[in-house]
């Protein structure tokens, strides 16, 4: 678990730059669309529903339901055109303008468990929002108690002109009455008694009439529900609710972060380039024999410069390189390695420059060498070591085998004879697998310790295949970061095929700041640090960071470029 965690710091680490830059860009985008966007004010009023008084004692369940359809419906009839038209005529608006056009957006939210409604306006005119939220309310109210009144208004005027009517006949009754005055007979007192009789009657009617005038009032009272503003918006709203600059930029950052993170991993795992020796020990299933680091600082440019073991024989490069030897000794304890064959999956993965500077550190160690390019195709030992290319491999194999005498050419460095590809013949991989060859490499081990082929790549032609049966062992480079693992794995299968002592793997180009690749940094420290004490601890510390490929912490010459450990 520690080591996936560290694996998954790594992978961020080194993408740190992309990470950074989406969540930069992801932040400035929701920047710069938040301060592009018009902002949006808002205004709110809290309103009360005053609910119409209960003919009963006590509230049900009913009563309860009742009064919040009635909230509800309330809500809805509050964001309709008839009570926006009151409002924007009270605001002296179009009030033509349909609720779809206007330009602010009302919401009206109940409040759970309450009598009370929250109206919202908002709008991009902060003005027109706090005049709207004022306005509705009342222009509701006013509709609401017409829709109301319409209910009982027939009733009301046929009572009214039924005690009007009565009103005029117990009038006329009472004239009559009147004007009888006192009675003076029989018939006059018997007239007199009628009308009373009457304008008894019409009087009961009118109270009757009256009395029912009264109790359609009270109903009209009783059924009519309104609302009662408790908090209205006083001051124009300043601060918008929209846009939020700041949380949207936090959320921009946050996705531009998600998304570069998302991105980071599927690259990862869309990537199979050999980035790490776990990769080539899950997928090769062989070792890892050395790490050679990515030559820098001007070790990249010709051929000839490629040669560091020569130029900075205590670098920790060349250092990796003698840990590379001592493995590959390590690696013949049963069967010595006379002849080794260096070779790649792909073209430009450098192992030229490899088999070189190993060919460079044998010889260095005490053990005369041979190095010659098996690359009959594109030779490049030749420039390496600034050797004209005129004769070489295929002019001795050409030769009989009686012949052959001094066939190498000295390269300048003591213990290391070089035989070159010389003339590039038309049929490369019959003359490297032909019974001469056996007889050359036969002839070189007579004189010679160890024998270093720089033979071509395995994918593009079978050279190095028809040569790895003739060798003791095989070593594989890999780029890092170049070869893909479908590569480095058709090139091993190639090479088991055809019966090949397959050593392991060396890392190429490696880049020195990565984490996990320690060797470099320790070895630095151990040249730059002064005391005997910080010395050994940093020797310790690059044995047993350089440990992980082998055992390069061990060394088998006494040469004078390596006394000094």
């Amino acid at each position: 678990m520690e080591n996936e965690l560290k694996k998954y710091g790594i992978t961020l680490w080194h993408w740190a730059w992309l990470i950074i830059l989406g969540t930069l860009l992801g932040a400035g985008i929701a920047y710069v669309s938040s301060r592009l966007t018009t902002p949006v004010y808002s205004a709110s009023t809290t309103l009360l529903v005053n609910e119409a008084p209960s003919s009963g004692k006590t509230a049900d369940y009913t009563s309860i339901l009742t009064s919040e359809r009635l909230a509800s419906t309330y809500a809805q009839m509050m964001t309709k055109q008839p009570v926006l038209e009151e409002a924007l005529k009270d605001l002296k608006l179009d009030s033509t303008i349909q609720a779809s056009n206007l330009p602010a957006r009302i919401s009206v939210n109940l409040v759970r468990d309450t009598q009370l409604m929250v109206l919202q306006v908002e709008s991009e005119d902060p003005v027109l929002a706090k005049d709207l939220a004022n306005a509705i309310p009342a222009a509701f109210s006013r509709n609401n108690d017409a829709v109301q009144t319409d209910r009982y208004s027939d009733s009301k005027a046929n009572l009214t002109k039924e005690i009007d009517s009565l009103k005029e006949q117990v009038a006329q009754k009472q004239t009559d009455i009147n004007m009888i005055g006192k009675p003076s007979g029989t018939s006059e007192e018997a007239e007199l008694a009628r009308l009373q009789t009457e304008l008894t009657q019409l009087r009961q009617s009118l109270t009757y009439l009256l009395q029912s005038y009264e109790n359609i009032r009270l109903a009209e009272a009783q059924s009519t529900s309104n609302i009662v503003v408790v908090e209205a918006p006083v001051e124009v709203p300043t601060v918008p609710v929209r846009p939020r600059t700041l949380q949207n930029t936090l959320l921009g950052a946050l996705v531009g972060l998600m998304l570069s993170v998302g991105v980071v991993f599927l690259i990862e795992y869309l990537d199979d380039r050999v980035r790490s020796p776990e990769q080539i020990d899950k997928a090769l299933k062989l070792p890892v024999v050395g790490l050679i680091a990515k030559m820098g600082n001007g070790y990249e440019g010709t051929e000839k410069s490629r040669l560091i073991a020569v130029r900075e024989p205590r670098s920790p490069v060349v250092e990796a390189f003698r840990s590379l030897r001592t493995n590959i000794q390590f690696a013949g304890v049963d069967q010595p390695i006379r002849t080794l064959l260096v070779t790649s999956a792909g073209p430009s993965e450098g192992k030229s420059t490899i088999a070189a500077n190993l060919a460079v550190v044998m010889a260095q160690a005490g053990l005369k060498v041979v190095l010659f390019d098996g690359d009959l195709r594109r030779p490049t030992i030749h420039k390496q070591f600034n050797q004209a290319n005129r004769a070489g491999l295929t002019d001795v194999l050409m030769r009989d085998p009686s012949q052959w005498g001094d066939i190498t050419i000295a390269s300048g460095i003591p213990n290391l004879a070089l035989l070159l590809s010389g003339t590039l013949p038309p049929n490369p991989s019959e003359m490297l697998g032909s019974k001469r060859m056996h007889q050359l490499l036969d002839h070189l081990h007579q004189s010679n310790d160890v024998v270093i082929i720089d033979a071509p790549p395995l994918l593009p032609v079978t050279d190095a295949l028809v040569m790895a049966p003739m060798t003791d062992g095989v070593i594989l480079v890999i780029d890092y970061g170049g070869t893909r693992i479908g590569e480095a794995r058709q090139g091993k299968t190639q090479l088991d095929q055809s019966g090949a002592r397959l050593l392991g793997v060396v890392m190429n180009k490696i880049p020195t700041g990565r984490r996990g690749y320690a060797y470099y940094y320790y070895y630095q420290r151990y040249y730059t640090d002064d005391g005997g004490s910080k010395q050994r601890r940093s020797k310790g510390r690059r044995h047993s960071s350089a440990g992980q490929v082998g055992n390069p912490a061990v060394t088998l010459d006494s040469s004078p470029e390596s006394s000094h450990k």
